[in-house]
């Protein structure tokens, strides 16, 4: 199969798993390529995700880097395996790479994690909500760019509607109930349809009061999202360029104290969704 010229993250990640394992390992490219009967310059490529490897040879390298940990293995497998067209492809070429990077994270994710300071989760905006959020963006976007955002956040909420829905978990700084993207009515019918999905059993809304002060991760909006294993976890972060995406063990130990320390303090599901309500009447 050819080389790829722009590798999703999903791809990437892949391959910076297996270089991690071949590192740790302590073998050479050449001798990995070797044992899968490949030219040695192939195994940069197959690591930076540029090209694929079957999941037979994944096994066989796995093996030979001493890696028992068999539910990873097939977590990886799973990954290797040949990628299918995901519905959000059909942006491809009109939105950034990043964007549609989230999506496929987390339509893979086993479950998602998120701390929104200024505005309500992405996967629970209505509409005209996210319109608002993304036609404040400098320099201001053209309007078919705004309208393909917009869809595609819609689209995203996939995730939670489809037959086997991912578990999610979303906390909710009191700052971001107070403010009215696109208005006083749109803010109320956001709030209303927030406090409406929080009903589901596999939703989860947790607000945290203005009165419990500082935080930590304070200065940004986190996803994260749980991979079939915890070595396969993704954190990411939202900024002014596009999304960032963190992978590195002592990154993720960090974005998990952060939920850990969320959980703690936020309300509880029902709490929360009274202060949602509350909220709403008094707009």
């Amino acid at each position: 199969m050819p080389p790829r010229t722009s590798p999703t993250y999903r791809q990437a990640r892949l391959g910076a798993e297996l270089r991690k394992l071949r590192l740790n390992a302590g073998v050479t490219a050449e001798f990995a390529a070797g044992l899968i009967g490949l030219d040695r310059g192939k195994i940069p490529n197959i690591e930076s995700g540029v090209r694929t490897l079957s999941p037979e040879r994944l096994r066989t390298l796995a093996a030979h880097y001493g890696c028992t940990d068999g539910t990873y293995v097939e977590a990886l497998v799973a990954m290797a395996q040949p990628r299918t067209r995901g519905w959000w492809d059909q942006y491809r070429g009109k939105l950034s790479a990043g964007l549609l990077d989230i999506a496929e994270l987390e339509w893979h994710a086993q479950r998602l994690h998120t701390v929104q300071t200024v505005h309500v989760p992405g996967l629970l905006q209505t509409e005209e909500y996210a319109r608002a959020i993304f036609g404040a963006v400098l320099p201001e976007l053209p309007r078919l760019e705004v309208e393909l955002r917009v869809a595609l956040r819609q689209e995203r909420r996939c995730v939670l509607q489809r037959a086997q829905p991912v578990p999610y978990t979303g906390f909710v700084h009191e700052t971001a109930l107070l403010m009215q993207f696109g208005g006083r009515q749109a803010a109320r019918d956001q709030l209303k349809y927030l406090a409406e999905q929080s009903t589901a059993d596999h939703v989860v809304i947790r607000v945290l009061p203005i009165a419990e002060g500082i935080f930590p991760g304070a200065g940004h909006a986190l996803l994260y999202a749980g991979g079939p294993v915890p070595q396969l976890d993704t954190a990411q972060l939202d900024s002014a360029h596009g999304p960032s995406f963190m992978d590195a063990e002592n990154q993720l130990s960090k974005y998990r104290s952060h939920l850990e320390w969320m959980d703690s303090r936020a309300l509880d599901p029902s709490a929360s969704r009274d202060f949602i309500h509350r909220i709403h009447k008094e707009l």
